[in-house]
């Protein structure tokens, strides 16, 4: 099983990437929440992977950030859901929010992607949406007391950086391609990049 592929970019599309491996060219289709975060063609990117067999042949799949893989991974475990659709649904929202809607029971989420109609997303709900409510609770209750959220503190060192208060949540709401479970300093990374392309 191939768990992850690191190597130059070949080139990126809309749907899918091409890293060099050694020689070896790996296609992997990608959500949009992902391709964002793979440079451009020459640069070195990693993503994880997952690999799946179909009677056609087959094909891989790629991710930025575990979390989006996992739920990758869910969503396809609901009938009605292949990976096209899944990687649909995460190419409009990074995977902390779709948890947090599933949970919350919000179906019209997934009626917005394209071929997730009614009775699909009342399924993605009704199989996950204990599941996820279970996690999301747990993980409230094993963060310590007081502990401030990832972006919370990346705002706090933007404005050590010479920013005002708003001007560092604009710039964390311009960088919404980062996970938001993601660590703070890549949070500032990726405001402090954003910035300069907007410069």
């Amino acid at each position: 099983m191939i768990s992850s592929v690191s190597g130059a970019v070949q080139s990126r599309r809309a749907d899918h990437v091409v890293i060099d491996c050694n020689g070896v060219g790996y296609r992997l289709s990608v959500s949009a929440k992902t391709l964002e975060r793979v440079p451009a063609a020459g640069q070195s990117a990693a993503l994880l992977a997952h690999l799946i067999l179909k009677d056609d042949g087959i094909q891989l799949y790629g991710f930025a950030t575990e979390a989006e893989r996992e739920l990758f991974l869910r969503l396809i475990s609901v009938a009605g859901v292949g990976p096209k659709m899944a990687l649909t649904a995460l190419s409009g929202s990074n995977a902390g929010e779709l948890r947090k809607a599933i949970a919350a029971g919000d179906a019209k989420r997934f009626q917005v992607v394209p071929g997730i109609g009614r009775k699909t997303a009342e399924r993605v709900i009704v199989e996950l949406r204990e599941a996820f409510a279970g996690e999301l609770d747990e993980e409230a209750r094993s963060a310590p007391a007081g502990a401030e959220s990832p972006r919370a503190v990346a705002r706090e060192g933007l404005v050590a950086l010479g920013y005002d208060p708003s001007e560092a949540e604009a710039m964390l709401a311009a960088a919404a391609s980062v996970d938001e479970h993601a660590p703070p300093e890549a949070l500032i990374e990726a405001a402090l990049r954003g910035a300069v392309k907007a410069a």
